[in-house]
């Protein structure tokens, strides 16, 4: 590989709905390019702070709205590692609703992962990337993996859950999510996820290492 002064790293966004499979997506896409290739950007760390007017577990904080999310720092953050600079990724804690004091320090990398629900709807976003990717999944199996992952990782409520689903996760998915898909370079689904998933870690390994 090229020494750190010698490349501009090579952004790539990772969008779809909740439980689609993004994060997925993307992690394993970086475990098959490796730490020393890739390091991944995730929206949620740049939920603003919400504990102030969080009332209950599937309350009125609609966290699946663009502006509970401060996308233009995560723009900025991209710029900045576009230019070899280090960023100081935030830490959003789910349970308290808070963004810690603690950061997360991340020095640019030939390749950058940005994973995110919303991320191709945010221009500033967009115009940061050099290619993304849209993983489409069916609404009901998104739900049963929203489900899941809430209930065991964020200790959430299983009322909670369908609540926010129904009142925000679906709304805003078909406002602003759905339609950010005619964005992307690539659409993926389930039935062609392990293919196009190799097929671009061998794309993106072949360009950062000729």
């Amino acid at each position: 590989m090229t020494n750190e002064i010698a490349f501009t790293p090579y952004i790539v966004g990772i969008a779809g709905g909740s439980g689609s499979g993004k994060t997925t997506f993307a992690r394993r896409l970086s475990e098959l390019l490796g730490p020393e290739l890739c390091a991944i950007v995730g929206q949620d760390s740049y939920y603003i702070d919400q504990s102030a007017k969080f009332d209950q577990d599937g309350g009125s904080v609609n966290f699946d709205h663009p502006e509970s999310l401060e996308f233009s720092l995560m723009a900025k953050h991209l710029r900045d590692l576009k230019a070899h600079q280090t960023i100081e990724i935030p830490i959003y804690d789910f349970p308290t609703h808070k963004r810690i004091e603690k950061t997360i320090q991340m020095n640019p990398r030939p390749i950058i992962l940005v994973d995110g629900i919303l991320i191709l709807s945010q221009p500033d976003v967009v115009e940061a990337l050099d290619e993304s990717v849209f993983i489409d999944c069916d609404e009901n199996l998104r739900y049963e993996r929203r489900l899941k992952r809430d209930v065991e990782e964020r200790g959430r409520t299983p009322l909670g859950v369908f609540r926010q689903f129904h009142k925000q996760v679906k709304p805003m998915h078909d406002q602003f999510v759905e339609p950010s898909k005619k964005v992307a370079t690539l659409v993926v689904n389930p039935e062609t996820f392990t293919k196009e998933l190799n097929k671009l870690a061998m794309k993106l390994r072949t360009k950062v290492l000729v």
